[in-house]
């Protein structure tokens, strides 16, 4: 088990990919790190997900501007989370829209998030003085909103509280596509530190009711036709549910963090050790899992001494 906490020494360059993924749209990925969205309509474009600073931004602005010339009009932020917000300035985008929750979260603990965040990612992070600030929605809904791309529509929802509180969905009918944020994952970790074990598999079973062709996940490869999809679905379930179950026995029998650790090892490590960020994810994974089986519905606050603290307590 390596000794750094996080992803500090991970500061290797990830390869890009820009798939398409149904008729203009298109998923941007790179080997785990965090994945944008595009979706192309008749006179304009909407991004899902800004990435982690403006730096990140202009490469995904860069594929865009290799397939079309039209304006980015529109960014939607699934969920809060600093590397998915903060290089939103780059787009000039007209609307940025988030759940009510989520930018409820922002309000309550935004700059907390990016402070432990810069910390645990700095490759992520570098070119973060062009960040003008936290990012801030212009346009919020409750479950569900339509976006009108000239005569493409967008189907923005809430479906359930996973990956945080706020999670939404982009649904786009006429392919038959959906980017999901990181309510799902595809050969990487989920983060759970902000997770609702509870409620994660049953949002991801009504993704699963949809009978998608395409999903562009919150990490890892796009997944491009129905057993892909399925599969997708199936894995992140199983990593959750394998995350919370030996967390769960140990806290609720009064063992220590440390011992839930071990327990959450030896369940996940023979089928999940190979997933990207798995050994980041996993510290906040178990102390949100041994919190959430004590009955702490709303995950407490990272901060980077939080975030300190608890490392050092799994080290023994």
């Amino acid at each position: 088990m390596s000794k750094q906490f996080a992803s500090a020494g991970d500061m290797a360059e990830k390869k890009i990919s820009f798939t398409e993924i149904g008729r203009d749209l298109w998923a941007f990925t790179a080997e785990g790190d965090p994945n944008s969205g595009v979706i192309i309509g008749d006179d304009s474009v909407m991004i899902i997900e800004a990435q982690a600073t403006p730096r990140l931004a202009n490469k995904v602005i860069e594929k865009v501007r290799s397939i079309t010339d039209k304006p980015i009009t529109h960014l939607v932020l699934t969920h809060y989370h600093a590397v998915r917000v903060l290089g939103a300035s780059a787009y000039g985008a007209q609307q940025i829209i988030m759940s009510e929750k989520a930018r409820s979260m922002v309000a309550e603990r935004g700059q907390e998030d990016w402070d432990s965040e810069f910390e645990r990612f700095p490759r992520l992070f570098q070119g973060h003085d062009s960040i003008p600030g936290l990012t801030w929605p212009t346009t919020t809904f409750n479950k569900r909103m339509s976006v009108y791309l000239g005569k493409r529509r967008v189907d923005l929802m809430f479906l359930g509280r996973a990956h945080t509180a706020g999670d939404i969905v982009a649904y786009v009918p006429d392919e038959n596509v959906m980017f999901t944020g990181d309510i799902v994952e595809y050969h990487s970790a989920c983060y759970c530190g902000d997770g609702h074990f509870h409620d994660w598999p049953a949002t991801v079973e009504k993704i699963r009711s949809f009978d998608v062709d395409a999903i562009a996940p919150g990490r890892g490869d796009a997944l491009t036709g129905k057993a892909m999809v399925n599969a997708a679905l199936d894995s992140t379930s199983d990593f959750v549910r394998s995350t919370y179950r030996p967390v769960a026995q140990v806290a609720l029998r009064g063992g220590s963090l440390k011992e839930a650790w071990d327990a959450c090892r030896a369940e996940c490590d023979p089928k999940f050790s190979d997933y990207a960020i798995y050994e980041h994810c996993l510290p906040f994974n178990v102390a949100r899992a041994y919190d959430e089986a004590l009955d702490i519905d709303t995950p407490r606050i990272w901060t980077a001494k939080r975030d300190a603290e608890m490392w050092a307590q799994l080290q023994g």
